[in-house]
């Protein structure tokens, strides 16, 4: 029987990317009455989050911290904002990468996790691997 090496955990978040978190904050918290987490700036990714939280997952709000962000040029084809990513979670990113390796799917940037904004591992996967969506695997203990 062949080792499974690492397997996609639950949902964590799904991603969308706003011209404004303000404007869409407000909007989610006035209209659907959803809790609003404190806005963290991550400058490694380029962006601003806060998150939209629900009793089963999160609701990550993007916007760009400058013109050289991702979510700027995500923003450039959607000027209205949309859907970016999708987050699983992995027990361990070095397995999951192993695995990921081993099949063809490949891994962003230089490959090497790093902090997002839950404070833990994460990496990206190629869009063109799985159906056009950008996959975020985050390592949670």
């Amino acid at each position: 029987m062949k080792e499974i090496i690492s397997s996609v955990g639950k949902l964590n978040h799904i991603a969308i990317a706003v011209p404004s978190i303000q404007i869409a904050s407000d909007m989610w918290k006035k209209a659907l009455g959803a809790n609003i987490s404190a806005p963290q700036i991550l400058t490694d990714h380029g962006v601003k989050v806060i998150f939209v939280e629900a009793p089963n997952t999160k609701v990550e709000l993007l916007e760009p911290l400058n013109e050289n962000s991702p979510i700027s040029r995500f923003l450039e084809k959607n000027p209205n904002g949309g859907m970016h990513h999708i987050c699983y979670e992995v027990k361990n990113l070095k397995s999951a990468s192993k695995k990921l390796e081993a099949v063809g799917a490949r891994i962003l940037g230089d490959g090497l996790p790093k902090i997002g904004a839950h404070g833990n591992p994460v990496i990206f996967l190629n869009p063109k691997d799985f159906s056009g969506t950008l996959i975020e695997l985050e390592e949670i203990e």
